[in-house]
């Protein structure tokens, strides 16, 4: 699950993209896109054998958890195929003002909902684990969706009101122009800026706290415990781990303007190279993490997809050898 809850990092790296529509070969374009492709189809790919393997059980949509983790999933692949559009803009045109801003909104949504939806699974596991008599009546289903849904609001209204403020602080001119579509570019005023910073502030705060609290206290909750259930809290305590690693790579996104800064101003002439590669590391390969680190750590998520997605003859020689007979010793012959 990692996810670049931040757009800013993404806004820059794009910014800088639609610069470098004019510095790079026809050669280095076509490689930067194909390279994004390849990447961007094959995370989508390996999110969507965990969105059949859920969709096709009914124990997985029966579990809370689960729900939660799913909606990750799709929300990264919605936030990488607009990546993935808008990178490809960059070389090949300007959208409308219109579009774009869509396109924005939506982007930004997702990367938002990424941190706050670690932030539910953090807490569900603790729940699950320290209130394990209360897990079922506060942790169910329906709560869950209600959560997302909450989420997507939370997520939703500072980017809407990017909207806003576009249209107090400019003429309705603007939305008939075509533009470059980033979010540092549309989103320009100070206005934009302060509210951008005390939303990731906020919710990265929020975040970070839900994260090392529910940690700790699993943690000091394991230390009475022994057993089965000494396993099953450091198994929580690993999810939750699992949670705050993906929090970190959330950060890299806002570190990346700053090395953008540093690795330009040292290499200059290397400089649509060097925003191609943060983009790539800070945006699309932390979404490959996220299904490989926590998915299938899983094992029954890891046991469906092999059963959906393993090769017929794979299974066959598994078949094989479960119903395998045992060797008896032939009688002696006397």
């Amino acid at each position: 699950m990692n996810c670049c809850s931040s757009c800013s990092s993404y806004s820059s790296s794009e910014d800088n993209m639609n610069s470098s529509r004019r510095f790079d070969s026809y050669n280095e374009a076509f490689t930067k896109n194909f390279i994004t492709f390849v990447l961007v189809f094959t995370i989508i790919c390996i999110n969507g054998a965990f969105v059949y393997t859920y969709f096709k059980s009914k124990d997985f949509q029966r579990d809370p958890r689960y729900v939660l983790y799913i909606h990750l999933v799709i929300n990264d692949m919605i936030m990488l195929t607009l990546s993935l559009g808008l990178v490809i803009a960059t070389y090949t045109g300007n959208p409308g003002f219109i579009p774009c801003c869509i396109m924005l909104v939506v982007l930004i949504t997702t990367n938002r909902n990424s941190p706050l939806n670690l932030a539910g699974m953090a807490l569900e596991r603790y729940i699950a684990v320290c209130l394990p008599l209360h897990h079922v009546q506060i942790c169910t289903v329906q709560r869950a969706h209600l959560l997302i849904a909450l989420i997507w609001l939370v997520s939703f209204i500072p980017a809407f009101t990017d909207i806003i403020i576009i249209l107090i602080t400019q003429t309705l001119s603007v939305f008939s122009k075509t533009v470059f579509c980033n979010a540092s570019l549309v989103f320009n005023t100070p206005y934009h800026e302060t509210l951008s910073l005390v939303v990731e502030v906020l919710m990265f705060s929020f975040v970070f706290l839900t994260v090392v609290l529910t940690y700790l206290n699993v943690l000091l909750a394991a230390r009475g415990v022994s057993g089965v259930g000494r396993a099953s809290m450091r198994n929580a305590r690993n999810t939750i781990l699992l949670h705050g690693v993906q929090l970190v790579l959330c950060l890299l996104s806002f570190i990346a303007p700053f090395i953008n800064l540093f690795l330009v101003s040292n290499w200059p002439h290397k400089r649509t190279d060097i925003f191609f590669s943060t983009f790539v590391f800070t945006n699309i390969l932390p979404r490959l993490l996220s299904p490989l680190i926590y998915g299938l750590r899983d094992k029954k998520f890891r046991g469906n997809i092999r059963k959906h997605f393993c090769f017929k003859g794979c299974r066959t020689v598994e078949e094989k050898m479960k119903v395998r007979p045992r060797r008896t010793s032939k009688p002696a012959i006397h």
